[in-house]
Formats: structure tokens, C-alpha cells, sequence
């Protein structure tokens, strides 16, 4: 029995999300053994995010000229190549074979590569599910995908540890080789949906301050505030909190992988088996981010902090798959690709801002942040109640 195309761009999101969290989990002490400091690491995902950024709304602009499966396919080539580019100079500055000076720019340029190519396979992933979806199907469509790249980041970490036991380099080349998989399995089973050559009407371009674009946008560009702020926090708030717990490190796997399950379980129940309107999925999943951010910073103790986790990942189930299927219902067809890349271009700031907005406030008190965070959510919240364009497509 065939394995269908979609499948495949579930299976090749999954890989993504394998490498990306276990680069995450090894890399930083790796490259803090081999002599890099914090800031030269941290640098180095800094850069991609900041690729990443910059590429995605080109990616999606290509797919739509280009077709989804060839950017989709360029996009896991990149990543995997992007994976054996990283992990090549630590395994050699480690035997002695690479000078420790070149182990900074090789690390930096693999993380480039993911940023500048590896970004292109989630705005053509879902620019294909808006291309071949009806508008009642396309959240829990999205939602698919979605769970799809964070079941990879729950099973990266623990597949990993397997295969590091190998050597430190085989999780690497074992998720290169399973991205190359997917890579051909997109080749040979999916369609190449090309929009532009299906039709000689002139096509209005979109741009990211277009009135059907910018306020979704201003809305992801809040929300990944507040959800990097939130994973890049955590372990230094159990740390700091609950001290005088032992094996602190499986505390902070846990509440992760606590996170993106919670997460997933969300995106099933109220996309498929009770599915709700986009609108209803925006406003109530924010709701729940008020309330569990206000909760983690007022009562702080363990118990109520993995609660407040597990409606965090609730609330992030429930608005993110929403948002982009809003997006991509205020869209025409030909702008998909377009629509798809600007919303990837948005989720990494969250990454690249909080270092400089969320982690200061993190230093004053770290209750105050998820307070912050809180305050945020209820701006998100008038915003979703108010303007019409969200209001309009989220009604779908």
C-alpha cells in the first residue's frame, strides 16, 4: 500500500522536528566542552533563527512560481545537509583533527544552512494542505502538521540518548538520513502543485503589510514572544524554584515534553474530535495562556506549575493551527505559498527578542515575566474580539 504525499510532508516535518530538539539538547554542552562560550552558542541559533526569518517568505513566494514539492523536497535536503554540516566540526575539533579556531564559523555556517534552506519546507508543507484542502478541513489539516513536528521533538531527545550511546554523531546522521527519506517519498508520491502555470489572470501580489496579511502576523509575532520567553525560561525557573528537588535535568525534559504532548492532545481533541470554529479556537486558546501564565507566576509551586503547563500546551494547540488556517482563509489561492512564508518568517522572533525583552524582566523577578506574558495574552485577546479581518476569517 502507497504511503500518500501528504504522509510524506508529515513524515518529513517530523524529521525536522526530530534534529531541531535534539540540536537543542547536545550541542550547547558539546560545544561548551570543545571551549565555546554561552554567548558563542547561543550566537550561533541566534543567526539561524535570523536566516530563518529572512528566507521563509521568499520560500513561500518560490513555491508558489515553483511548485510546493520541489521547495518542500530543497528544504529537506538543506536541513540534512545542515545537520552533518553541524555536527562534522565538534566530532573533528574532538579527535584533534580541526583546529579549535574553526570550530565557531563551521558551527555557524551549519546552523546557516538550516536557516537559509532548511526554512523552506514548512511554508510549501503548508501552502500544499491550503492548495489541496477544502476550508472546513483546512485547521485540522494544519493541526496535522503541526503534531506532526512536535511528535519529532518529543521523540528526538529520546531516540537520541539511544543513539548516542553509538557514537555522539549518530543521532545526526541517522536524522539526516531519515530527512533524505522523506526528501524522496515527497519526490515520487506527492503532486506538484503549481498555481501559477493553472492560470493567465493577472495575480495581485501580497505583501507582509497587506490588510489581509499584517494583523495575523501581528498576532504570531506576539504569541512566539510569548512562547519562546516560556521555553527558553524554563530551566532556569525550575532551577531557581524548586532547588531542592534532586535530578533537576529530568524535571526539565519532563515539563518539555509535558508541553508539546499537552500540545498535540489539544490539537486532536478541538480540531478533530470536537472540532471547534478558528474564531472560538483563537479567543478561548488565549484565554487559557492568560490564565495558566497568570497562575505559574502567582502560585509557585510544582504542582501548580505543571498544571499551568499542561494548559499552556492546550492553549498553544488550540491557536496555533487556527492562526495559520486564518491566514490562509483570508488568502486567494495564488498567494498561499506567499501567505505560508511570511508566517514562518514570524515564528522565529520570539527566539531572536527574548534575550533582549524577556530574559531582562526574567532577571528583575521571574514572576514578573510570565506576568508579562499574561498581560500580552490579554492584548491578544481585545485584538482577536476587535478587528474585523481576524474576526471574519477565524469564523470559518
Amino acid at each position: 500500500m502507497a504511503i500518500s504525499g501528504s504522509s510524506w510532508l508529515k513524515f518529513g516535518l517530523f524529521t525536522v522536528g526530530l534534529g531541531q530538539s535534539f540540536v537543542f539538547v547536545l550541542v550547547p554542552p558539546l560545544a561548551r566542552d570543545l571551549g565555546l562560550s554561552e554567548i558563542q552558542t547561543s550566537s550561533i541559533f541566534a543567526i539561524s533563527a535570523v536566516a530563518w526569518a529572512l528566507t521563509s517568505a521568499f520560500w513561500g513566494r518560490t513555491s508558489d512560481k515553483y511548485g510546493r514539492r520541489n521547495i518542500a523536497i530543497l528544504g529537506l535536503l538543506g536541513y540534512s545537509i545542515s545537520l552533518i554540516a553541524l555536527i562534522t566540526p565538534l566530532f573533528l575539533v574532538e579527535r584533534n583533527i580541526l583546529h579549535i579556531a574553526y570550530l565557531f564559523p563551521a558551527l555557524v555556517l551549519g546552523r546557516l544552512i538550516n536557516g537559509l534552506v532548511g526554512s523552506a519546507t514548512r511554508p510549501a508543507s503548508f501552502a500544499y494542505i491550503a492548495d489541496t484542502t477544502s476550508k472546513e478541513k483546512r485547521t485540522l489539516k494544519f493541526a496535522r502538521l503541526e503534531s506532526s513536528f512536535l511528535l519529532g521533538t518529543v521523540a528526538g531527545p529520546l531516540l537520541g540518548v539511544f543513539l548516542f550511546l553509538i557514537t555522539n554523531e549518530t543521532p545526526f546522521y541517522v536524522f539526516s538520513f531519515f530527512a533524505l527519506v522523506a526528501a524522496w517519498g515527497i519526490y515520487k508520491e506527492l503532486d506538484n502543485t503549481n498555481l501559477k502555470k493553472e492560470t493567465k489572470k493577472e495575480i495581485i501580489k501580497i505583501h507582509w503589510h497587506s490588510k489581509t496579511i499584517l494583523p495575523f502576523l501581528m498576532f504570531a509575532a506576539i504569541l512566539s514572544l510569548c512562547q519562546a520567553s516560556l521555553l527558553q525560561s524554563i530551566g532556569f525557573y525550575i532551577t531557581d524554584l524548586f532547588r531542592e528537588f534532586d535530578n533537576l535535568p529530568t524535571l526539565i525534559s519532563m515539563t518539555f515534553a509535558l508541553l508539546s504532548i499537552s500540545t498535540i492532545v489539544s490539537q486532536y481533541i478541538f480540531t478533530d474530535a470536537f472540532p471547534m470554529k478558528n474564531f472560538n479556537l483563537l479567543l478561548f486558546g488565549t484565554i487559557l495562556l492568560v490564565f495558566s501564565y497568570f497562575t505559574m507566576a502567582f502560585f509557585q509551586s510544582i504542582s501548580v506549575y505543571y498544571l499551568s503547563i499542561i494548559i499552556l500546551g492546550l492553549g498553544f494547540g488550540m491557536t496555533r493551527p487556527a492562526l495559520a488556517s486564518s491566514l490562509s482563509l483570508a488568502q486567494t489561492p495564488e498567494n498561499q505559498g506567499s501567505a505560508a512564508g511570511y508566517l514562518g518568517s514570524v515564528i522565529p522572533i520570539g527566539h531572536m527578542t527574548t534575550p533582549f525583552i524577556a530574559m531582562p524582566i526574567y532577571a528583575i523577578n521571574p514572576a514578573y515575566l510570565y506576568y508579562f506574558s499574561s498581560i500580552l495574552c490579554i492584548g491578544l485577546v481585545l485584538f482577536i474580539i476587535s478587528h474585523p479581518t481576524i474576526k471574519k476569517s477565524g469564523l470559518i
